[in-house]
């Protein structure tokens, strides 16, 4: 989707450069595919705040999106693209053969009326859906499983996809777009194509108030704090606080490794992205 600049009739507008909306086929979304979905502000279940800079935001409605993409060698036609506020990228609303409708990521390419399929021996083409084993080498994929039957995990913001390197034995080569080269089992499904709304990345949104629209509220400098509050605040005139950079609780914020564990899925991994 191409973006679009705007006079500048206010300080907001000088610089934003936003997406041009016009090319979605469908204001609002399917009813029966959506749910609400509740606010946390980036509380936990005691009301206390785990994630900063969280809060408030547009009301949303959540879209639900077929992940797993399990209904097999049944033909679905896109009947719209629409805009989904709860991801960066777009979806895409799919009515199968028997009357059945889904959202789907909408790939990079693909438009009103062409038509998608899913299962073990369907063909190379943009939105179908098929494991890895029976993906060519070098073909460019998303929303990837990296569990047999689980969904899509992997590969889903806008414009992003993995590569499919090598086969070896039961576990394909995936090259994700960190860098990162990681073993997946080759009877996991994936998606052919990139994923859509690539100018994503080069918006600008030209004024604060269009983050608190995201539910993101401003950041405030620990320098700028109290030491009550901050580690790095107080001091007589602009003083550095003397220690490495903290969070407001004391953690380390750079060359500190707070993880504790290794996943198990760490042993997947055959090169890191760092």
């Amino acid at each position: 989707m191409p973006v679009k600049k705007y006079k500048p009739t206010t300080p907001g507008r000088r610089f934003l450069v936003g997406i041009d909306y016009s090319k979605l086929t469908k204001k609002k979304p399917e009813k029966m595919l959506t749910k609400p979905l509740k606010k946390k502000a980036g509380r936990n279940v005691s009301g206390k705040i785990t994630v900063r800079h969280k809060g408030g935001g547009h009301k949303r409605q959540y879209r639900v999106i077929d992940f797993k993409r399990k209904k097999d060698d049944i033909i679905a036609r896109v009947n719209s693209i629409e805009y989904d506020p709860n991801r960066s990228c777009n979806i895409a609303l799919i009515t199968y053969n028997d009357g059945e409708k889904n959202y789907i990521l909408a790939p990079r390419g693909i438009k009103v009326g062409d038509s998608v399929i899913s299962g073990d021996n369907v063909d190379i083409k943009i939105g179908n859906t098929l494991p890895l084993r029976k993906i060519p080498t070098g073909t460019f994929v998303h929303n990837i499983e990296m569990q047999i039957g689980r969904g899509g995990q992997l590969v889903r913001s806008a414009g992003s996809s993995a590569q499919l390197m090598a086969k070896e034995g039961d576990y394909g080569n995936l090259k994700l777009p960190s860098g990162e080269i990681r073993l997946i089992n080759l009877n996991c499904r994936a998606t052919i194509g990139q994923v859509g709304n690539v100018e994503h990345g080069i918006t600008i949104k030209g004024k604060a108030g269009r983050s608190r629209w995201l539910g993101i509220r401003p950041t405030t400098r620990g320098t700028a704090m109290n030491p009550v509050d901050h580690p790095h605040g107080g001091g007589e005139g602009r003083g550095k606080s003397g220690r490495p950079p903290s969070s407001p609780t004391g953690v380390k914020a750079i060359g500190y490794k707070t993880r504790k564990k290794r996943k198990p899925s760490d042993k997947m991994i055959i090169k890191r992205r760092k």
